[in-house]
């Protein structure tokens, strides 16, 4: 096998937040021996959980599978607020020894693949320096999530210039803002929404959340009780590894009710919401027209909105914005809703890669014209892998898996003598079909960006922790469509359809 250049590293990876720090871990234990850089574009780690700093910022999912499968979650609280999250993660680095290896402040402009060579080179902004540096290695592994950090999706509000009160998207929340006493208006119903009004609540004079349709919202208790009892007497990792069975279990099982009895579960969120809320309450708020999981399902730590709508802190407002006024927002109906702050939680803006560009021996890679394979990596992308998480469980099952599954192939190469590793579809045999089965707004705003998903085996995007747990862990790397070669330099290639 031919030796790198000592300049060149084994892997980079690019973020440093929750994917790319179980990463990184994930490399330094399976191949030590690999030399490896990770490329953060901000000053510190923790990705999602270090840029919200919005009032309540908390896990969407449980933290026993939030958390790494190799690092047990041992904070009583099963939903947990995002400092602790980023508290998590740091540890993680810590312990994996993985802080040297990050490069604060590298922000990746540019990645193309020489076929040649069989190496990628990067072109890296490094904080204010004038020119962009270079760096190369054999495997690029991108853990960048999939919305742009820069600022999150605001609509185009007409007479949003004429509002004389703060207005403020969630991505990038003013420090130590100051709400005390104010009306504030939160537009969205999904998990930020969801979060923002229980949790401003507390200073506010008034929340109102202000959706155009509904989302499903289901109560799930913060801490968990079984783990704590089961402390006294297990193992911390034995709890943990016990809690994260139970709690893959419930939600699959979940999901596939949802999927094959929708109007049953439907029926049952509906009626626990219900209950929360009071007989009184006007349900139209909390029943959306979709079926279950078409988009996903928002949690609340022990009913925490319910409980503010009860008590009157917060109220919830079904309409569509006609625009906005000096002291508020007009409704089509032609309400006014008094507002001295409006938040805008509509919403990411869907991105890949980091915003980096990406190229295939100097020709553009355009992912929306590839299709994903395992969900992993792209068909004609050679050496390189995009770690995303599921959309009907939590992000790190999925991460975890693709993490362990990139060094299986690393592995694989290493020990047949290969250096290029590329999915293939040349007979273009496989059907395309949408990437993500969501019909989230932020989703169907960037269906021209994203590539796709296949109608088969490897190329189908399961969604399904245990069938992935089977294929990715313990299932065979080579198959038809992943193919091997050891390009030399000087010699004839393969063909890289960069598309």
């Amino acid at each position: 096998m031919r030796e790198l250049p000592k300049d060149c590293l084994d892997v980079l990876i690019v973020g440093a937040g929750i994917s790319g720090i179980g990463a990184a871990a994930t490399l330094r234990k399976t191949l030590p021996h690999k030399r490896i850089a990770v490329l953060e574009s901000r000053a510190q780690l923790g990705g999602t959980w270090d840029l919200f700093r919005y009032p309540g910022i908390r896990s969407d999912s449980d933290m026993f599978t939030l958390g790494y499968n190799f690092k047990p979650w041992t904070n009583p609280l099963a939903i947990a607020d995002g400092p602790s999250i980023r508290s998590y993660i740091e540890e993680t680095a810590r312990e994996n020894a993985i802080q040297d290896r990050i490069r604060f402040q590298h922000k990746v402009l540019k990645a193309d693949w020489c076929s040649e060579r069989a190496t990628w080179t990067l072109q890296v902004q490094c904080g204010d320096e004038a020119e962009p540096i270079k760096l190369s290695c054999q495997h690029l592994l991108m853990c960048t999530g999939y919305y742009r950090y820069e600022a999150g999706y605001t609509p185009d509000f007409k007479g949003r210039e004429q509002f004389e009160g703060e207005f403020i998207h969630p991505q990038l929340w003013p420090e130590n803002f100051d709400y005390s006493g104010k009306s504030v208006v939160v537009i969205g119903s999904g998990a930020t929404a969801v979060t923002l009004v229980p949790a401003m609540t507390d200073k506010a004079k008034h929340v109102t959340m202000l959706q155009r349709s509904p989302t499903y919202v289901v109560s799930l208790p913060q801490s968990d009780p079984i783990s704590i009892f089961l402390r006294r007497f297990l193992p911390e990792t034995w709890v943990y590894r016990l809690a994260r069975t139970r709690n893959v279990a419930i939600q699959m099982i979940f999901y596939t009710l949802a999927k094959a009895w929708p109007s049953l579960v439907r029926k049952v969120l509906l009626g626990l919401a219900k209950r929360e809320l009071g007989a009184d309450f006007d349900m139209r708020h909390f029943s959306p027209s979709y079926k279950p999981w078409d988009e996903r399902v928002c949690a609340v730590p022990n009913g925490d909105l319910f409980k503010v709508l009860r008590e009157g802190k917060a109220s919830v407002v079904t309409e569509h914005i006609d625009g906005f006024t000096a002291k508020g927002i007009r409704l089509k109906t032609g309400e006014e809703l008094p507002a001295d702050v409006i938040i805008s939680a509509t919403g990411l803006e869907l991105q890949l890669f980091g915003g980096m560009q990406v190229a295939v021996d100097g020709v553009p890679f355009d992912a929306a014209k590839s299709m994903g394979y395992r969900g992993i990596m792209l068909r004609d992308l050679p050496n390189a892998a995009v770690v995303l998480g599921y959309t009907n469980a939590s992000w790190t099952l999925k991460a975890d898996l693709s993490s362990e599954y990139f060094c299986r192939v690393i592995n694989h190469m290493d020990a047949t003598g290969m250096r290029q590793c590329t999915p293939r579809d040349s007979a273009r045999q496989v059907k395309d079909a949408p990437f993500l089965d969501l019909a989230s707004g932020y989703i169907k705003r960037a269906a021209d960006k994203i590539p796709t998903q296949g109608d088969r085996a490897p190329w189908k995007l399961y969604q399904n922790y245990l069938l992935d747990l089977a294929l990715l862990r313990y299932g065979k790397v080579e198959d038809a469509y992943l193919v091997f070669s050891s390009p030399q330099v000087g010699e004839p290639t393969e063909a890289a359809t960069a598309v």
